[in-house]
């Protein structure tokens, strides 16, 4: 699992004793857990590889167990998204709310969004991997992060532009966070960081600041 951190407070069992112990947890415990494995196996393998029954022995239970809490793989993999994309903007919004300053709203926007695809890898490869994107329901619930997370920065923008204007921007400044998170996880992946930071916050700072310098030198409409 590439993630650090889950997002569900589940873990799988290590003896034949918790085994047991796991085929009887609770409704709300057991749904938490396949979630997690799904979170696992849709973000490695992708959505069409990863079949019910893969998630199902993973989560050491029959397929029965999976639709009593899910109607399909797909209503599974569409609550997965969801919840992903809810937990990223909340990260955001918590970070950018208490930011005094336009340059601090900056980059402590990219700050909430780097330590939180650097704790969840798996999470933001199921949101923003092409896997997913090929369907068109998958792909809306993508669209609609980035759209939201665009229009939370177009508020941020503080210039006598028009409203479009500021729009574009923000969609700017979004692709530019998603597009240095996926080199950087890559390069992480491959171990051939080099001279990237390994620390979210310098990343941040570097990324905020072209972002900023940017921002800065924006002319009326």
């Amino acid at each position: 699992m590439r993630g650090k951190k889950v997002l569900y407070n589940t873990k799988e069992p290590s003896n034949a004793a918790e085994s047991t112990s796991n085929a009887r947890l609770p409704g709300t415990e057991r749904r938490e857990q396949l979630l997690e494995i799904a979170l696992e196996l849709f973000s490695a393998n992708g959505y069409l590889q990863t079949s019910v029954e893969d998630i199902a022995d993973k989560a050491g239970v029959t397929k029965p167990i999976i639709y009593q809490h899910f109607d399909s793989k797909k209503a599974l993999y569409m609550e997965l998204l969801e919840h992903v994309g809810a937990q990223l903007l909340l990260a955001i919004n918590q970070a950018t709310s208490v930011a005094k300053t336009p340059r601090s709203q900056v980059e402590s926007g990219f700050n909430a969004y780097f330590h939180y695809v650097s704790e969840h890898e798996d999470a933001f490869y199921l949101l923003f991997g092409t896997g997913g994107r090929r369907d068109d329901e998958f792909s809306e619930v993508a669209h609609k992060v980035e759209e939201t997370m665009a229009q939370a920065v177009a508020a941020l923008i503080e210039a006598g532009i028009s409203p479009q204007h500021r729009l574009m921007l923000a969609y700017g400044i979004v692709g530019l966070a998603e597009s240095t998170s996926r080199h950087w996880l890559t390069a992480r992946a491959s171990e051939s960081q080099g001279t990237l930071p390994a620390d979210p916050n310098v990343l941040a700072r570097w990324v905020g600041e072209i972002a900023w310098g940017g921002l800065r030198g924006i002319t009326k409409d």
